[in-house]
């Protein structure tokens, strides 16, 4: 199996990648970065277009690595609400209803395409979950959830696809409908991920943030970044760490280093 660390301390870069990163100075140009920027919507939906419900595994280590899904509960057999917000086609809702019958979810995503996948899924049902389509930077939740009224939000590999100046718009939105005393669990990329050392010059949109070819974007975080816009919206940190794997493809004799920052943050 992987090797897998938590801390507290980014990775340390090889000579090399160091060299690397340094020389990879020249952005996008501003026009390109306004035409991504105005094409977001299209682009995620080019992607579940290209790739159906194919691309990414469905996630079972949801509750292995978040007790709290299990932890939040006052009794047994509690009902609990939750909302994944961009939730893509279901690879994290669906498994986490199967294991979980207590469960009712709200789903949103970004692209109109995914959440129709979701509708289609044999695993869907109107009694467990909602889906509906959604911006998080600036449709208001409050549209399909009442107020305060969510036990656990799950952002999971989505901050990361949206502008950082934009990613403060998405906390403030999830934490109107969050119950008080309840939280947001976060995992996503994280510094210095291999995925971060592969893109190619001219990828680059600022620091720490990169365009695929796909058009889709991605950023990849620092503790200290998401401990500041977590708690600029007023939640309070409980878990914010780097989570470092590596990954072994015996078929290439490659190890793959990949770096996830995983978080808790709660609302008071």
């Amino acid at each position: 199996g992987p090797f897998q660390k938590k801390g507290h301390s980014a990775r340390i870069l090889s000579p090399e990648e160091a060299e690397k990163l340094a020389k990879d100075r020249v952005l996008v140009s501003e026009f390109k970065q306004l035409k991504l920027e105005k094409e977001a919507q299209k682009n995620w939906d080019l992607f579940y277009k290209r790739n159906s419900t194919n691309f990414f595994k469905d996630r079972h280590w949801t509750t292995r690595e978040f007790q709290e899904l299990k932890a939040c509960r006052e009794f047994a057999d509690q009902k609990l609400t939750i909302l994944e917000a961009g939730c893509g086609v279901g690879n994290c809702l669906f498994p986490l209803l199967e294991e979980d019958l207590n469960i009712f979810a709200y789903a949103c995503d970004f692209s109109p395409r995914a959440v129709e996948y979701v509708k289609k899924n044999v695993l869907y049902s109107i009694e467990r979950c909602k889906v509906f389509q959604c911006d998080l930077t600036k449709d208001d939740l409050l549209e399909n959830i009442p107020a305060d009224s969510v036990d656990v939000v799950t952002l999971i590999f989505v901050l990361s696809a949206i502008h950082p100046d934009k990613m403060h718009l998405v906390l403030k939105n999830i934490y109107k409908v969050l119950k008080p005393g309840k939280c947001v669990l976060f995992r996503d990329y994280g510094l210095y991920d291999h995925a971060m050392l592969r893109f190619k010059s001219g990828s680059k949109l600022g620091e720490n943030f990169y365009v695929r070819q796909d058009g889709t974007r991605s950023y990849f975080f620092t503790e200290e970044f998401l401990s500041q816009i977590f708690k600029a919206e007023g939640y309070e940190q409980v878990v914010n760490e780097y989570v470092q794997r590596e990954t072994v493809n015996r078929k290439e004799d490659l190890r793959v280093p990949r770096v996830f920052l995983q978080g808790k943050f709660q609302k008071p």
